[in-house]
């Protein structure tokens, strides 16, 4: 009888199948969490409440997939200041439009960007793995390099009492 046909596993089936230890199986049946009938001393476990634990129909019972061994997931918090609407507002499609094309699909980016107006800051987390999300922040940096004009122009802007900024010297300095 094959594992596609069986309709009870043993507690030992269950914890391999879940990657538990067999104690804490028997603690979830002994607790109410995991269902289970008593056959001699031996629980056994149905296909079907089983599936209920996992939350997967009861025909796929056979455990997702792993990440490989030596599996490495990067997150990064970029987090970008005086930065206006406009310009938050480009980043965030370059970003997201470079996160959706054609890359390794075994290993998607993951990015949200998140823009506060108040503090005209804004801030892009990425997941993913080192390769994607190196090659992601060389291109953020690239952008919003010297040579770029995503920011707004620094000679027009005003500061936070609203009145406009003419001590460009000052500026740079609060730059570097």
């Amino acid at each position: 009888m094959g594992n596609d046909e069986r309709e009870l596993y043993s507690v030992g089936e269950v914890a391999e199948l879940l990657g538990l230890h067999v104690r804490t199986v028997r603690n979830y049946v002994r607790d109410g969490r995991l269902k289970a009938v008593r056959i001699g001393k031996q629980y056994r476990i149905s296909k079907e409440d089983f599936a209920a634990l996992t939350g997967r129909p009861a025909d796929a019972t056979a455990p997702g997939p792993t990440p490989a061994p030596g599996h490495v997931e990067v997150s990064s918090i970029v987090q970008i200041d005086a930065l206006g609407p406009d310009a938050a507002h480009r980043l965030s499609t370059y970003v997201t439009a470079s996160t959706q094309s054609v890359r390794d699909t075994s290993d998607p980016l993951r990015v949200q960007t998140v823009y506060d107006k108040e503090r005209t800051r804004m801030k892009i987390v990425i997941l993913g793995g080192t390769a994607a999300t190196a090659d992601l922040l060389h291109m953020i940096d690239g952008l919003l390099g010297p040579d770029n004009d995503l920011f707004t122009s620094t000679a027009n802007s005003t500061t936070s009492s609203g009145s406009t900024s003419t001590s460009t010297g000052r500026q740079g300095a609060d730059r570097a």
